[in-house]
């Protein structure tokens, strides 16, 4: 199944590092780049954060969203996150791609021109209905909280 998302270079964007891409046939999310304007790097020291420039907008159809998460090597080999994992970005936002990555490690990581910083996953969107009640149905787990349903 696939969904059509459509993009919008920012102007002074590298178009030549080109749009998403998924690495591999089964992938679920595609590729993002930094698309720094001055072609430099953004050297991320250890609990910092920065907006990285991704040079792209985006159209997403409605009744979907894009997903944004860390890549699993970043995170694991040099702690590169993003703190609000996964972004959500609406389908009727048409502003600039920017990507919040944050450094958990224990050393200065630099974010070269063009570098893989997150991947980009479509879902779509179901919107609820809210309702108030005086009580709601009960389950067997009832109101056990954290750890409730065994170890952890």
């Amino acid at each position: 199944m696939s969904v059509e998302v459509i993009l919008a270079w920012e102007p002074g964007a590298d178009e030549a590092l080109g749009l998403p891409a998924y690495a591999t046939a089964g992938a679920a999310g595609a590729d993002l780049r930094a698309n720094l304007p001055d072609r430099g790097a953004v050297r991320l020291a250890p609990g910092k954060r920065a907006l990285v420039p991704t040079g792209l907008r985006l159209a997403i159809p409605e009744g979907y969203e894009v997903q944004v998460r860390p890549r699993s090597g970043l995170a694991l080999k040099h702690g590169i996150t993003l703190p609000n994992t996964p972004g959500t970005i609406d389908s009727d936002y048409r502003g600039a791609l920017g990507v919040i990555v944050m450094n958990a490690g224990t050393e200065v990581f630099t974010i070269a021109h063009g570098d893989r910083i997150a991947q980009m996953v479509v879902a779509p969107v179901v919107q609820a209905r809210f309702s108030v009640a005086d009580d709601l149905p009960g389950t067997a787990r009832g109101t056990g909280g954290f750890g409730s349903t065994g170890r952890g």
